[in-house]
């Protein structure tokens, strides 16, 4: 088991797991319900952290994440086609909101 990512919030930890699952990489979010801590814990461990069960895994699993970090920060006023539908998409979406494929 290894630690691949410290998300911002739980939406973006559960979209990040969503892809790596999809990628067949087994991963894990941990951290779920450490918001009630604030106050007894350090805000910075109550963050939401993905970790990848199987160290092998680990990698490939860097690789998804790359690839959602630059999508974010990439300007968010381009847009995608979907490969799936050919539905347009922003540019910052991670899912197609036509048929769900990932893009």
């Amino acid at each position: 088991m290894r630690k691949l990512y410290t998300a911002a919030n739980l939406p973006e930890a559960y979209m990040l797991l969503d892809q790596l699952r999809a990628a067949a990489v087994d991963a894990q979010v941990f951290n779920e319900n450490a918001q009630g801590g604030l106050g007894e814990i350090p805000f910075t461990h109550a963050y939401p952290e993905l970790w990848v069960m199987d160290d092998a895994d680990w990698a490939r699993g860097r690789e998804i994440v790359s690839a959602y970090e630059s999508r974010a920060t990439n300007d968010t006023g381009n847009e995608v086609r979907c490969p799936s539908c050919r539905e347009t998409n922003p540019a910052n979406f991670q899912l197609c909101w036509q048929c769900g494929t990932a893009l």
